[in-house]
C-alpha cells in the first residue's frame, strides 16, 4: 500500500469505508448533554462520520439520534416540532419516535407502520451523549473512561470543531516532542500547566519508547532530569481516537477524543478531571475562559473564536517577545492552528518521519490492522471498558529502569488514589 493509498485508507470514514466500519464499532461522543437540556427541547443537527443526523430528547426524556431527513419528502427534521413523544415534520405532519419509527401519518393513519428512519442507540453519562453507529449485534459495553465516571463536580467537558481530518488532530495528541517548542512559553503562564514538570518539558533532548497494550498504546517520552534520573511524560492512546495527556504538578488530568465529522473536519472533545477532588473555582474559571486545553467559542457555535479566517489572531510581537512560541495564544489553539495549517487532509507522502514519530507510526499501523480485522468481522481492540481504566502520568525515574514497569501502578485507575504527576 503506497503512502497515498494508506492516507486515503486511514482518513476516509463514511459508511462502507474500512475506517468507517472500524469507528462504528465503538461508542462515540456525539453531543454534550447540555445540548438537549430538557424534554421536548429543540432538536440538534449532528454530523458524525459523514452522516447527517438529528438528535432530540422526547417528552419522557429519552434521547433519539436518527437520519436528519423526513422519510416522506426529505425535509430536514431540524425544523420539526418536538412534542408529545416524538419529532413531527412541519411539512405534512409525519411524526417519528426516538427509535426512528414513524408513529403518525395524518393523511393515511395505517401507513406509518411501514416507515422507519435509520436510527442509532444512545447512552448518557459523564455529561456526554454517546452514540453507537455499528451493527446492533456487535454493540459493545459502555465506555469505562475515568473522566466519565467521577462525580460531576470533578469533571469539566467541552468540545470544539477543528478544520482538518481527525487523524492529524489525533496524531498531535500523541506527539509529545512538540511540547518543548510549540507550547514552551505557555507552560510558564497557563496556571493549569505551571509545575516543575513544565520546566523539565522545555528540554529538547527527547527519546521515545512505545509499548502496545490491549486497548492501544503507552507512549513514554523521556528527558534528562538530573544525575542518574529521567523525567518521563507518559501518554495513553486508547483506540480509536482517545488520548490522555501527561499531567503537570497538582493540576488535573486532561484528555481528548478526536471524532470525525466528515473526512475534512473533526470534533475535538476536551476532558479535564481530577480523580479525588472537585475542580476548584479557579480551575473552572480558567477553563470557561478558554484556558488549559479548552477554548473560547463563537457564541451559538462550537467553532473557536480564534480560527483560520482571522489567521488565528497571530501576534508577531508576542512571538518575538517570547510570550508565545508560535504567535498564537492558548495551548489548545496552538495545536489546532498547526494541525489545520497542513490542510484538511495532510499529504503524508511528503513526510520525513524520525524516531520521535514512532507513536504516530505505530498508531497508523494499529488502526490499519484493526480496520482490516473489522472488515472481516473479527474482534477489534479497545472495546473492553477495562482497557479504558488507565491514566497518563509524569514521573521522575532512575535512568536504569524500564519506564513501563516502574510506572506500572501510576498508569492504572485506582479508586481514591491521586494520579502521579511532577
Amino acid at each position: 500500500m503506497t503512502s497515498r493509498e494508506l492516507n486515503d485508507f486511514l482518513t476516509q470514514t463514511a459508511p462502507g469505508t474500512p475506517m468507517g466500519r472500524l469507528l462504528r464499532r465503538y461508542w462515540i461522543p456525539a453531543l454534550l448533554a447540555t445540548e438537549l437540556p430538557e424534554p421536548d427541547c429543540p432538536p440538534v443537527r449532528v454530523k458524525l462520520l459523514s452522516e447527517r443526523l438529528i438528535a432530540f430528547r422526547d417528552s419522557a426524556g429519552r434521547v433519539g439520534l436518527m437520519d436528519e431527513f423526513c422519510a416522506h419528502r426529505g425535509v430536514s427534521l431540524w425544523f420539526g416540532r418536538n412534542e408529545e413523544g416524538g419529532l413531527r415534520c412541519p411539512y405534512h405532519g409525519w411524526k417519528f419516535d426516538v427509535s426512528g419509527q414513524c408513529i403518525e401519518v395524518p393523511s393515511e393513519p395505517g401507513f406509518c407502520r411501514k416507515v422507519k428512519l435509520k436510527s442509532y442507540p444512545c447512552v448518557e453519562f459523564g455529561d456526554v451523549i454517546w452514540a453507537y453507529l455499528g451493527p446492533r449485534e456487535l454493540e459493545p459495553p459502555w465506555p469505562g473512561f475515568e473522566w466519565a465516571l467521577v462525580p460531576a463536580t470533578h469533571r469539566f467537558v467541552s468540545k470544539r470543531t477543528q478544520e482538518c481530518n481527525h487523524l492529524q488532530a489525533m496524531e498531535g495528541g500523541i506527539d509529545s516532542a512538540h511540547v518543548s517548542f510549540l507550547h514552551r512559553h505557555d507552560l510558564r503562564s497557563d496556571s493549569l500547566h505551571v509545575s516543575k514538570g513544565a520546566e523539565l518539558t522545555r528540554g529538547t533532548e527527547v527519546r521515545f519508547e512505545v509499548i502496545e497494550t490491549e486497548g492501544g498504546m503507552v507512549i513514554g517520552v523521556r528527558r534528562p532530569a538530573g544525575p542518574g534520573e529521567l523525567y518521563w511524560r507518559i501518554t495513553q492512546w486508547i483506540m480509536p481516537f482517545h488520548t490522555m495527556i501527561p499531567p503537570y504538578g497538582d493540576n488535573a488530568l486532561n484528555g481528548h477524543a478526536f471524532v470525525p465529522i466528515d473526512d475534512e473536519n473533526c470534533m475535538s472533545w476536551c476532558f479535564t478531571h481530577h480523580p479525588t477532588r472537585p475542580l476548584t473555582e479557579h480551575e473552572l474559571k480558567v477553563m470557561r475562559n478558554g484556558g488549559g486545553i479548552h477554548v473560547n467559542l463563537i457564541p451559538g457555535t462550537f467553532r473557536p473564536a480564534v480560527n483560520k479566517d482571522n489567521d488565528y489572531m497571530m501576534d508577531r510581537a508576542a512571538q518575538k517577545a517570547n510570550q508565545t512560541y508560535c504567535g498564537v495564544k492558548g495551548i489548545a489553539m496552538q495545536d489546532a492552528a498547526i494541525q489545520e495549517s497542513m490542510g484538511p487532509i495532510q499529504d503524508r507522502s511528503k513526510e520525513n518521519l524520525t524516531s520521535t514519530d514512532n507513536g504516530v507510526i505505530m498508531a497508523r499501523v494499529r488502526l490499519r490492522k484493526a480496520a482490516l480485522a473489522a472488515a472481516e468481522g473479527k474482534p477489534v481492540d479497545g472495546l473492553d471498558p477495562a482497557t479504558h481504566a488507565v491514566r497518563s502520568a509524569s514521573i521522575v525515574l532512575p535512568a536504569s529502569v524500564s519506564f513501563h514497569d516502574a510506572a506500572g501502578d501510576a498508569l492504572k485507575v485506582r479508586a481514591g488514589v491521586e494520579h502521579t504527576s511532577v
